[in-house]
Order: structure tokens, then sequence, then C-alpha cells
């Protein structure tokens, strides 16, 4: 295989249901694939690729706006994390019957009404962002971190908790819907997986930073209001995707900041030739671009291409929330007392810690390895994990009726190893994967469209498991509901196996120039 072939070689199907060699593509070309797209054994005189290989890492420039950037993560994970902890304190100040507590279905309210308001809007927020641009779509989301934050601080009522939860809900699904395509759209192709990673990390970060302290749940959730202001002050140095500036035109300012995302002169032919990469993919989306949403839905649907990338995308955000994990965030407290563990917001440490630390692992591996093969070597791990702990459940009580006999303390501590097992692994692979995944996979025209869609069915999922899952551990048990999620990894590991392909290391535009059809076709037949 020549360096130009490795380059450009098209890893896409022809439709959605063909040929079973689209997905069985070889791993060893697929790590020659990255060994040249990460700037090893360049023989074609590529610019841009001889520019990655003199930089082993980004630009401080780069990392700079991506920390800036991943606050908005922080408060995803934040926000996630703190009602964990936030639900076992709620009986006494927002019950309507005092001393009575919360019933189930008002936490399960409560905690899925952030889920919900975050579906209704992450399906809009890439056409925003594609219409306003990437940065004024970040400051509103910005502005409703800190609304809700307030407004939750200060609630009397279940209700008042739920609108201030919903608020920030809108926030978290605009950001989780824009960020990771702002961090992919302005990141070299060679360090793209890793710093979207870093998005991930900053979630995970946030859940695991409140449960450091408690200081009253008033203030811990009042806290959430001050990453997004800070956000919003950084915003103010940093740059708009060269992108959008492109798609608007305004090729003279993308090409300054691209000069500084590279590390190069403003003026050299390095920054002009990916300058004129972005052109030639802007032209191509022209079409898409116009017209309304509903246009906009027909062109993507009608794309082969496009069509694949929206199975994938969708496919891989979906698993990501029915394997359970957020259930485990959300009510990880509420599951550890249940079990008899005398500290459960101290034993959740664990949990937390755990996603932080495996999280970080995986930024080390996923540009290294490869966005399938991650996938495919860590959901089994998932499957044991939670395959343990349905068997473990089965000796242990669910509810806290005054009559429940004792837990097993055995049972509990298989429990405990079995969820680190299951969040070491989901923190290694598809609580990463996807948001990265789903900003390589589209053409520039659909890709704010199809991000938003797949973040949309991210949020469905997660408000389905939020709103079911303490019902269905207290009527079902942990044997059924953990079996269950175990039974969706498994389905999850033979659907990235058969549809989910590779596109680390290389540029956004690359492999897109053509339809999809004569993409795929040219696929056909290969191993």
């Amino acid at each position: 295989m020549t360096t130009t072939d490795a380059a450009h070689q098209p890893l896409i199907s022809p439709v959605l249901g063909g040929s079973q060699n689209r997905n069985s593509y070889d791993l060893a070309e697929h790590d020659e694939r990255l060994q040249v797209l990460s700037g090893g054994g360049l023989g074609d005189g590529s610019v841009h690729d001889a520019c990655a290989r003199e930089r082993d890492t980004p630009t401080t420039f780069v990392w700079t706006l991506t920390a800036v950037a991943g606050l908005s993560g922080l408060l995803f994970g934040y926000d996630t994390g703190i009602i964990s902890s936030t639900l076992l304190h709620l009986d006494t100040s927002l019950s309507p019957n005092p001393p009575a507590p919360l019933s189930i279905l008002s936490k399960a309210v409560i905690t899925s009404s952030t889920s919900l308001a975050a579906l209704l809007v992450s399906p809009a927020s890439g056409l925003l962002a594609d219409s306003h641009g990437r940065k004024r779509i970040i400051y509103l989301a910005d502005f409703l971190f800190v609304l809700g934050a307030l407004w939750q601080s200060a609630a009397k009522s279940v209700f008042s908790m739920v609108m201030g939860r919903f608020i920030v809900g809108l926030g978290i699904g605009v950001g989780s819907g824009v960020v990771p395509m702002y961090i992919a759209e302005l990141a070299p192709a060679k360090f793209r997986g890793r710093l979207t990673t870093l998005y991930t990390g900053c979630i995970t970060g946030g859940s695991w930073s409140h449960m450091r302290w408690w200081v009253g749940w008033r203030v811990g959730v009042g806290l959430g209001a001050l990453p997004a202001l800070a956000q919003a002050v950084g915003l103010c140095w940093q740059p708009e995707s060269p992108r959008w500036l492109v798609m608007r035109g305004r090729q003279r300012e993308a090409r300054r900041i691209l000069g500084k995302v590279l590390g190069l002169e403003e003026g050299s032919a390095e920054t002009g030739s990916k300058l004129n990469e972005i052109e030639e993919g802007v032209r191509a989306a022209k079409k898409g671009e116009e017209g309304s949403w509903k246009e906009k839905w027909v062109d993507l649907w009608n794309d082969v291409q496009g069509r694949r990338a929206l199975w994938t995308a969708c496919m891989a955000q979906g698993l990501q929330q029915l394997c359970g994990f957020n259930s485990l965030m959300y009510f990880s407290a509420t599951i550890f007392s249940l079990i008899g563990f005398s500290n459960p917001t101290a034993t959740s440490m664990i949990i937390a810690a755990t996603n932080l630390t495996f999280t970080l692992l995986a930024f080390t591996l996923i540009d290294r390895i490869g966005r399938r093969r991650i996938l495919l070597l860590s959901i089994p791990g998932m499957i044991l994990g939670l395959a343990i702990c349905a068997v473990a459940f089965d000796h242990l009580p669910t509810t806290a009726a005054p009559d429940a006999p004792p837990p097993e303390r055995f049972g509990a501590i298989v429990v405990l190893f079995s969820i680190t097992l299951y969040v070491a692994s989901y923190a290694l692979g598809i609580g990463t994967v996807p948001w990265t995944a789903q900003n390589e996979v589209f053409k520039m025209q659909h890709r704010g469209l199809g991000s938003g869609i797949a973040t949309g069915v991210n949020w469905l999922c997660n408000f389905a498991v939020g709103i079911t899952f303490l019902g269905m551990l207290e009527n079902w048990g942990g044997t059924m509901v953990f079996g269950g999620y175990a039974a969706v990894c498994a389905a999850g590991w033979w659907g990235v196996w058969r549809w989910f392909w590779e596109r680390g290391g290389m540029e956004l535009e690359e492999g897109m120039e053509d339809e999809g059809v004569e993409v795929g076709a040219s696929r056909r037949g290969r191993g």
C-alpha cells in the first residue's frame, strides 16, 4: 500500500445492510494507517502530515482553547455527580409531608428532568451552531448553566427543583452537542482523539470533584455556576472554528487561527494548504448548508455515506447510555446505602476515581490504537462486571424496608468490585469514543445536524434510564436490571464489530470528497 493510498482509502460501506466485508477491515492495515496519518512513513511530501510529524504535542494555543471549552464537560459532570449525593439530603428540605421522605417518583423526576431538557434541545444545537457560530452557542449554554444552578440553590419545593434542573439540562444539551464539535474542528488530526477525550475527562472530573467535601446541598448545586462564569470569561480570548469561518467567507481570519493551531506563520505554505483543504470541503458542503431544517435532513438521509454515519453515531451514543452507566452515577450513593455501606457517599468516590483514572488512560490510547479497537477490547469488561454484579445482587436487598434482612458483607464487596470493573471498562471505551467519533464521521454539511441528532439519542436514552432505574431496581431486583444491561452491552459489542468504522488520524475533510455510493463501491470486496 502506498502512502497516498493509506491516507485517502475511505473506510465507508455502500449501504447500511450491505456486504459483510465493510467492517471487517484488516487490523494490520489500520495500524499502518495510524502510523502514516500520525506522521510516520511519509513519502509523498504531504505538507500537513509533515507538520504533524514535527510536533509531538499540540500547541499551547490548542491546549488552552481545549481547556476553556472543556469547562462545559466539567459542568456536565458536576451536575451529573452532585445529584447522586443531593438525593440523600432532599427529604427534609423538599418533602411535601415532612418528615416523610420523598417518593421514588419524585426523586426520579428530579433526576431525569435534566436529561429530558437536554433531549429536547440537543438535536437543534448543531443547527444553531451552524447558523450562529460555535462560540455564541457555548455562551448560551453558560447562561443557562448559571441560571439553572442559582434556581436550584433557591428551590423550596420539588417543582422548583425540577425547574432548576430542567434549565441546567438545557445548558447541558446545548453544550454537549456543540463543545465536542468545536474541539474536533480546531484540533489537528493527529491529536483530535486525545483532545476530545479531555472533554470526557472534564465530565469525569466534574462528577468526582463534588465528593471531596460536603457543604450543604444548596451551596453544592449553586457552585455549578462558577465554572460557567469562568468559561464565559475565558471564551473572550478563544477563536471561532476556522471551518465555520470559511463557511461564512471569512478566510483571512480562518488562516490566522489555523496558523496558531498548527504553530506556524499565518502566511506559511502549510497554513495555506490546510486552508485550501477546508475550502474544498466547504464547497462540497454548500448544497447541504442551504435550505430549511427539513431539507437538510432529507439531504443527510438521501446521502448513503451520511445515513451510515448517522447510524454509527447514534448507535455509539445510544449504547453509551443504555448500558446503564449513568444510573450508577446518579444513584451510586443510593445503591451503596441499600446494600449496607455505612458511608455510601465516600464509597461512591471509589467509582468516581476509577472513572477519572481510566478516562485519563483512554486519553493516552485513543489515537494510538484507534476508536474501533478500543471499543472491541473494553466492552467485554463491561459485560463481565455487570454479569458479576447481577449474580451478587441475587443475595442482597434492594429496598430499605425496616424488616429487610441485613446485607451480606461479602456480597456488598463483590458488587463494589464488579461495578468498579464495569466503570473502568466503560471509561476506557464507550464513555469516551462516541463524543470523538460523531464529529469525525459526518461530512461538513451534515456535521451540525448529524451530531445534534446523535447527541439527542444520547439524552433520550439517558432520560429513559434515569426515569426507570430506581423503579426497576425495587420491582425487578438488581439481578434482572444489571443482567439486562449486560445483554445490551453484548448487543452493542456486536454492533460495533459490524458497523463501526475507523477515522482516527484522518482530517475531517479527508475521504469525504466523493458521494457515498462511489466511496462505498471502492470498499466492496475488501476484507
